[in-house]
């Protein structure tokens, strides 16, 4: 299901709600870089209902730039899978109790998921810097 942004906490809520289904459990949620497109992420959801023992995919589209409102406060897991998905591709999260990296070191630039980040890029500032080596790519 693809939702706007300004409606993805309402949606949220609803979904985890008995009404809506109760998709309690956040169990994933990462990106997807299509750096053609206007709306160039798709920020995915995956939730699972315990008592339908179902799953549901919930999808945002949004551009470069674009912040997405944090979903922290409809599922607490959030918060480590938001700052995985922007240390991975650059999404900001409107609303997130302590969005920074949780993979890369603070200081790394770029983000490797990213379609437009080469495979054999480094950050040879941070390597140089923080490693005492030369780049070996």
């Amino acid at each position: 299901m693809v939702v706007s942004k300004e409606s993805l906490i309402q949606v949220c809520q609803f979904l985890k709600s008995v009404e809506g289904g109760e998709y309690n459990f956040l169990t994933d949620e990462t990106a997807v870089d299509y750096p053609k497109r206007d709306k160039r992420f798709e920020v995915v959801y995956h939730l699972y209902s315990f008592r339908r023992n179902d799953r549901l995919r919930l999808k945002v589209l949004a551009g470069e730039g674009e912040k997405i409102p944090s979903v922290v406060s409809v599922w607490p897991t959030a918060n480590w899978l938001e700052r995985e998905v922007y240390d991975m591709f650059g999404i900001e999260y409107e609303g997130h109790p302590d969005l920074r990296r949780i993979l890369l070191p603070d200081e790394w630039v770029g983000h490797p998921l990213r379609k437009d980040y080469d495979i054999l890029r480094q950050d040879d500032a941070w390597v140089q810097a923080n490693l005492h080596i030369k780049s070996g790519q």
